[in-house]
């Protein structure tokens, strides 16, 4: 570091020289350990795809002549390109022109900072100073000092490894369902009328029951009978009238379950609920009805409790007990059949086999479910296919085709479809798979956008990806917190933690050529000779290139 600096020292002296004449040449070399200029960083070093430039140092006491000024150009160079930086000038006290005045006697420090874009090429290349010097209308130029080898583009590193967002599936495999039919009952009475079996409640049960007979994912779970009797008559009457009502219908139930033959199975499920008189329902058909005295009838509801002195008093009125009677009260002498069933849908197996063989006769969600299931790529391609067709279908299907395809490698069709899903409704998973789509199109602050606008766990990852490509490694580290993977142990690495980035690593699993060559950049960092040895090793046995690389790899250069 010392001797390149001290190079430019002997430039700049001799400029001295030239034009006023001071200490020799040999003199200043022989002094060179006391000019004590430096590089930040040497070797240079690439972030957020610039690369920073720090040059520091201190002209000693009486080396810069009065009326001399000069300039100095550093330049990064390599085979086939160049990059020069900003110009700093300087100036003795007594010459004319732009430049910072360097004092002869005291001499001064100084602190040069520039940035250049990278450029491929750079990584073998050097940094050098190019100075010219002058004295009134004389000029000189010396030839170019290297004082850096080389940038570090370890950031270069970083695998793509985008997390894409998989849509889940919505579907029930077993579904609660129920079918409900009544049985009126003539007043005081508890026998089934043939005419009751005629109703079109009683025959829509029959069919469903005849169903359940030939399908075995239908299954039922109870049979309940509430039965109930009019608001009319003596209470105990009533109460005894709801429960032979549910025996009778009892039988009747067992009767249908025996001509569709499942008397044995479900016969026992039945389940008798009597009620006893039903003062809910009759309240709930006055307020219904357009009877005159609608609400003389609930407000005599509403304060009376003693049910025999609440009869009197509706009785009492004549005229509307008449239509109460003809109007309310039948439909309050039944019993309510409620079958409960659940309908199970395919199993796991089943739709295996069906998304594999005929994935047409599946619905929209068995579909999504049978894609999820099988590790068949192209398979799974064809049932989100499928489901795409599906008139009932949504962004899901495109959403996750475009999955399959990223997977697949197959950039272009995978872009299509996040496209298209994205369209159709912009959510979590979309928004972040479109990030990453985005992101590997090189617009990094697009995909940013997107990232934040779904906030899912992959958009938080994949946020780290561009942190790391703009050189925001403690950015990074933070939003890919919760990851141990190759870039996460990269990221720590960058930003310094050389003892976390190797924990992530060695959890991560990665057990590929680059996963040892970073290892072996850990090692390398924090002078673990041993480490960094074996580690290449390994990389190098996996990628015979990486040896190439390592060769003029400056992270190895110490």
């Amino acid at each position: 570091m010392k001797k390149g600096f001290s190079s430019v020292v002997v430039a700049l002296t001799a400029v001295t020289l030239i034009f006023q004449g001071c200490a020799g040449l040999g003199s200043m070399q022989k002094h060179m350990e006391e000019l004590n200029f430096k590089v930040e960083p040497s070797p240079l070093e690439v972030h957020g795809d610039s690369v920073k430039v720090t040059i520091s140092g201190k002209f000693p006491e009486k080396y810069f002549a009065k009326a001399v000024s000069a300039e100095a150009t550093p330049a990064i160079v390599w085979n086939g390109g160049e990059a020069t930086l900003k110009v700093q000038e300087f100036k003795g006290e007594k010459a004319t022109g732009n430049g910072e005045v360097i004092p002869f006697k005291t001499g001064k420090s100084f602190k040069y900072t520039a940035t250049v874009p990278y450029s491929a090429g750079m990584e073998s290349s050097k940094l050098e100073l190019r100075i010219k010097g002058a004295k009134g209308s004389k000029t000189a130029s010396f030839p170019a000092v290297e004082i850096a080898k080389g940038v570090i583009t370890t950031p270069y590193l970083m695998k793509s490894d985008d997390k894409v967002a998989t849509s889940a599936d919505k579907f029930v495999r077993s579904t609660d369902k129920k079918i409900e039919a009544i049985i009126n009952f003539d007043l005081n009475s508890d026998v089934v009328k043939p005419t009751e079996m005629k109703d079109a409640d009683i025959v829509q049960l029959q069919s469903l029951l005849t169903a359940l007979s030939t399908n075995p994912k239908m299954v039922v779970t109870e049979i309940e009978l509430q039965s109930y009797a009019s608001p009319e008559g003596e209470i105990l009457l009533n109460d005894s009238l709801a429960y032979d009502r549910a025996r009778a219908v009892t039988k009747t139930v067992t009767t249908i379950l025996k001509n569709v033959k499942l008397d044995a199975l479900y016969a026992s499920l039945i389940k008798e609920n009597p009620n006893g008189e039903d003062w809910e329902g009759f309240r709930a058909a006055m307020e219904k009805s357009e009877i005159a005295d609608r609400d003389i009838i609930i407000r005599i509801l509403q304060r009376t409790t003693d049910l025999m002195e609440r009869k009197a008093e509706i009785k009492n009125i004549s005229k509307t007990y008449t239509e109460i009677k003809d109007l309310i009260f039948p439909p309050l002498r039944r019993c309510k059949i409620i079958v409960h069933y659940t309908e199970n849908g395919y199993t796991d197996a089943e739709m295996i086999s069906l998304g594999k063989s005929n994935p047409s006769v599946l619905k929209y969600e068995e579909l999504l479910k049978a894609a999820s299931l099988i590790d068949d790529a192209n398979v799974k391609a064809s049932i989100y296919k499928e489901a795409e067709t599906k008139a009932n279908g949504d962004y899901r299907a495109a959403n996750n085709l475009g999955v399959v395809y990223y997977g697949m490698n197959k950039s272009v069709e995978a872009a299509k479809q996040f496209e298209k899903a994205y369209g159709l409704n912009k959510n979590a998973e979309t928004s972040n798979n479109m990030g990453v789509v985005t992101r590997l199109k090189g617009d990094r602050k697009a995909a940013m956008k997107l990232f934040t606008e779904s906030g899912s766990t992959e958009s938080k990852y994949n946020k780290g990806l561009i942190l790391i490509a703009n050189g925001d490694y403690a950015g990074a580290v933070s939003t890919m917190k919760d990851a141990k993977t190759f870039n996460s142990a990269l990221a720590k690495m960058l930003g310094g933690d050389n003892t976390g980035a190797k924990s992530d690593l060695d959890a991560s699993g990665d057990k590929s050529a680059l996963a040892d060559y970073l290892r072996a950049i850990i090692c390398a960092r924090s002078k673990d000779t041993a480490g960094q040895a074996s580690n290449l090793s390994s990389a190098i046995a996996k990628d015979g290139s990486l040896g190439e690389k390592s060769k003029t790899d400056l992270e190895f250069s110490k």
